[in-house]
């Protein structure tokens, strides 16, 4: 009698794990989370992630890399997969249209989105750092030199370059540089070599930890100003978003990605050599199809070295900040008053998982 229950025990067993299995397999076919199990045969749930990224993979994105390679996104039960743009996407459509679940961006871009009356939603902030104009010292000494001098940026020839150095230009006490004045260039995200190949006598929006140590290695005789130091709000930040919708529905599982960010920095800070060598490995220098290696790895070097510092541990942002924002935004024609008035910072920042 007692083996035929043992038996029976073993058959409902057998056939209890077999069923979760098959429906796991189900639930990974349609992209949702689902109940795998490990190699002893313990439930565990895993949280699927569509990451998309604002540019290439770069040392910005560090924490991402430690949280993957050090294992740590698996150890949350998360399995998110970082998707690089082929080539500059509107990150909104793309969840949107279910091709992405979340996405990096910055605050200047989530202010904008707002108001144009898309769906979207900040819920954290995972680095920070120092960024505004890059400039030629060959032709510019102070902000008010940058008058009428020749932008590059990606959003040329959108009104975004001139407003930020005319807003420079201002706060540094010259006000009758005319708009029209400035010369407009599209190099993308190519700063350093609008600079270097004669197409630009400024660059922004650039990023201190990134662009500068890059132009540095290629012995350019560039120099720097801060938004933060000359009248410009503070947005050189990286940020996720979301839609709403999509927020309320897998808010258990951002939360988790937000530990694992917490956990990431952590390792960072705590250990940022072993930090460097996670980024090493996965873009060796020899890799980067670049033709002189030697400048390319003082480059990526340099770059990790300054962008360390740059990953914060407060996630939060400020409503007043993003209200900050919207008033430049509107004061330099970027966004009409009308359409600030009717967004409010609380319908696209939270910070109810960032802490």
């Amino acid at each position: 009698m007692m083996a035929e229950m043992n038996g029976l025990l073993y058959f409902v067993l057998f056939f209890l794990q077999l069923l979760c299995s098959t429906l796991c397999a189900v639930a990974e076919e349609i992209g949702k989370s689902c109940a795998a199990t490990d190699s002893n045969g313990t439930a565990s749930n895993v949280d699927k992630i569509r990451l998309g990224l604002e540019w290439f993979m770069n040392p910005d994105h560090l924490p991402l890399i430690v949280a993957q390679d050090h294992g740590i996104f698996a150890s949350l039960g998360l399995e998110v997969e970082l998707v690089e743009p082929t080539d500059h996407w509107e990150a909104v459509d793309e969840i949107l249209e279910g091709r992405l679940d979340i996405a990096v961006t910055e605050p200047l871009h989530l202010a904008h989105e707002a108001a144009d009356g898309k769906p979207v939603l900040g819920f954290m902030r995972f680095l920070h750092t120092d960024g505004g104009v890059m400039y030629n010292a060959d032709k510019v000494k102070r902000p008010s030199d940058m008058c009428g001098k020749t932008i590059s940026y990606p959003g040329s020839p959108g009104p975004g370059g001139p407003a930020i150095v005319n807003t420079m230009v201002e706060a540094d006490g010259k006000l009758d540089c005319p708009l029209d004045s400035y010369g407009k260039y599209n190099g993308g995200f190519y700063h350093t070599n609008a600079i270097k190949d004669g197409n630009a006598d400024l660059a922004t929006l650039i990023f201190w930890n990134f662009e500068i140590p890059e132009a540095q290695a290629n012995n350019l005789n560039v120099g720097f100003f801060s938004l933060k130091e000359w009248g410009v709000p503070d947005f050189c930040q990286l940020i996720f978003m979301t839609t709403p919708d999509l927020f309320r529905a897998r808010q258990q599982a951002l939360r988790k990605l937000v530990l694992a960010m917490r956990k990431a920095i952590a390792v960072i800070h705590q250990t940022p050599d072993l930090a460097k060598d996670y980024y090493r490995k996965r873009f060796p220098v020899e890799a980067l199809g670049s033709s002189d290696g030697h400048t390319a790895k003082a480059v990526q070097e340099a770059t990790l070295t300054a962008t360390l510092p740059a990953f914060p541990n407060d996630f939060m942002m400020a409503n007043d900040y993003y209200k900050h924002l919207m008033r430049w935004l509107v004061d330099t024609n970027q966004v009409d008053q009308d359409s600030a008035n009717q967004t409010d910072p609380k319908d696209y920042w939270t910070n109810d998982i960032a802490w």
